[in-house]
């Protein structure tokens, strides 16, 4: 039972995560830049909201659009420095990310801000709904009810913006910036403003995702970011080698959520069997390493088999 209740947990800290991985498939992916300043983002994101409920009181949806409008300000940092100031890519990403660690502290002037007792989006819903005790279930479990909820609408929200917005003119100048630079140079597109303009959008998603995952756990950190990319890339990995096949973009970006749930799935379970904690890190590393692997041992496989016949 405690294994069942893990993955319901699980599977609704996987939807507010997936737009995370959404965000890193964007500059991973799509715009072929390896982007390190995600970690700085995320947790921009969630100090600002944590900050602005509890120290100014505003709306907690209010706090999200704030906090997605810093995290395209730090993106657009980190592509001033690479377009502008020719610093390579990762360099410029690193950055970002260790100026935002200073940002972030001073921001929320401590280490972490706890919730609380204050309103989010998820008690905004919850209130909504009948009291736990007259649905006859533990409020933990109507909580997580509603974080799967709120995750869901947001998650279907992102990837409808992003299939549409691929599609129009930019969208696609982005995309082919990603996959042949100098062929969209020549076409008299300029490359730096796309790069700049996809590391915006990417680092919002990713701040929101931070802003998301602080109001359902209670609390925003400092370090809430760290291995951030780690688990946006593991997220990809195991969602493009479930789904090898599936071509479209809307079924790409789909594939990631689903890959960002069962992610968390299997670290929930591990973490059931008594994996300490200390060694989830070494955990995703497998993990990505076997996701990675297992298209090269199918490939390997099928060459054998051609060559056995």
């Amino acid at each position: 039972m405690n294994i069942v209740m893990a993955i319901f947990g699980a599977f609704s800290q996987g939807l507010t995560w997936a737009i995370l991985a959404l965000g890193v498939y964007l500059t991973f992916r799509i715009l072929n830049f390896a982007d390190m300043s995600c970690e700085g983002s995320f947790a921009l994101g969630g100090s600002i909201s944590a900050v602005l409920m509890v120290s100014l009181h505003w709306n907690p949806f209010i706090t999200l659009i704030v906090a997605t409008l810093a995290g395209m300000a730090a993106g657009s940092i980190t592509g001033f420095l690479h377009t502008k100031l020719k610093i390579p890519a990762i360099l410029s990403g690193i950055l970002t990310m260790i100026g935002l660690y200073s940002i972030n502290l001073r921001i929320m002037g401590q280490a972490n801000t706890s919730l609380i007792g204050q309103s989010t989006i998820i008690s905004f819903f919850k209130g909504l709904l009948p009291e736990a005790k007259e649905l006859g279930i533990k409020d933990s479990t109507l909580q997580t009810w509603v974080t799967m909820g709120v995750g869901l609408v947001f998650v279907m929200a992102v990837i409808a913006v992003l299939y549409w917005f691929f599609g129009t003119e930019i969208g696609c100048c982005i995309r082919a910036t990603g996959n042949n630079e100098a062929m969209v140079r020549a076409q008299g597109v300029n490359t730096d403003k796309m790069k700049i303009q996809g590391l915006v959008l990417s680092n919002g998603l990713i701040a929101l995702s931070g802003a998301l995952v602080t109001q359902s756990q209670g609390f925003a950190d400092v370090s809430m970011g760290v291995g951030a990319i780690v688990i946006g890339l593991a997220s990809i990995v195991i969602g493009e080698v479930l789904l090898l096949r599936v071509k479209n973009f809307a079924g790409k970006l789909l594939a990631i959520v689903i890959g960002s749930i069962i992610y968390r799935i299997i670290i929930a379970i591990v973490l059931q069997w008594g994996l300490n904690t200390n060694d989830l890190k070494l955990l995703t590393a497998v993990v990505v390493a076997l996701a990675l692997s297992i298209p090269v041992l199918k490939k390997k496989k099928g060459i054998l088999r051609k060559e056995a016949n």
